[in-house]
């Protein structure tokens, strides 16, 4: 429905996701304008950080188009308009998920493919068939990983019932961290991001496996596939939470 109500006006949609994709631009834009001033940031030069840059804003608009609805969920259950959709028989989630789905996201992942695609044609890469296989991994495990930081996310608004900052600190923040090479940040975070909430798998992790880096932390190799299982244990503790916060539910009384 929210699909063909936006292919109504196809003017507007067009130009909604061209604002998108620029302003999603504008974040490689200050990437490459810092290296106008430096030849390497934490060792990476600039093909090398756009690769890491392509897989994080790929992940990330994935993600975003699939189930970015869910922040606004704190709206819903303040104004109680959660209830209507708890009386339809279809999960509450994939009702959430759809709500005023925003196809003009696809402005942000058109952005974040290119930059990984110029960044291919620039890199060099020894391209081994394990290597061709951890490339869509990345992706699919990337997005995995962002949509259950979502879930989650939605799921402790159940609890703080205005908390959209605190889950987009964790999901535009957590892309933006990404962006940048994980050598240029301390030891303690980096171990956060890869141990704690391991948004490490979605591209620093199997990153430097392809770019033939060593990773900040010494970790077996075979970790950079692991970004996939990875994935599925987010989902799954994500899934538990939502569950959990979705019993706790008492609407607003009125």
């Amino acid at each position: 429905m929210w699909v063909r109500s936006t292919m109504a006006y196809r003017a507007s949609f067009a130009m909604t996701t061209f604002g998108n994709f620029a302003a999603a631009f504008l974040d490689f834009v200050a990437i490459m304008l810092m290296f106008s001033r430096v030849d390497a940031l934490g060792g990476y030069p600039l093909p090398e950080v756009a690769f890491l840059y392509g897989l994080s804003a790929t992940s990330f608009g994935l993600a975003d188009l699939l189930i970015g609805s869910m922040e606004r969920l704190g709206r819903r259950v303040r104004d109680g308009t959660l209830d209507t959709l708890l009386v339809r028989p279809a999960p509450v989630l994939a009702q959430l998920a759809a709500d005023r789905f925003a196809l003009r996201r696809l402005g942000r992942v058109t952005q974040g493919a290119l930059v990984l695609g110029w960044s291919l044609t620039r890199v060099d890469i020894d391209w081994t068939a394990d290597r061709l296989l951890l490339m869509p991994l990345m992706v699919a495990g990337g997005c995995g990983i962002f949509c259950a930081v979502f879930v989650a996310g939605a799921a402790f608004q159940f609890l703080a019932q205005d908390a959209s900052e605190v889950q987009n600190a964790f999901t535009y923040g957590g892309t933006t961290l990404l962006q940048y090479p994980p050598t240029v940040f301390a030891k303690e975070l980096v171990r956060g991001v890869t141990f704690v909430l391991p948004l490490a798998f979605v591209n620093w992790l199997p990153a430097t496996y392809v770019l033939g880096r060593p990773y900040p932390l010494d970790l077996p190799r075979w970790t950079a596939f692991a970004s996939p299982l990875v994935a599925v244990a987010c989902c799954a503790l994500a899934g538990l939470a939502w569950r959990a916060g979705l019993r706790s539910y008492r609407s607003t009384g009125s």
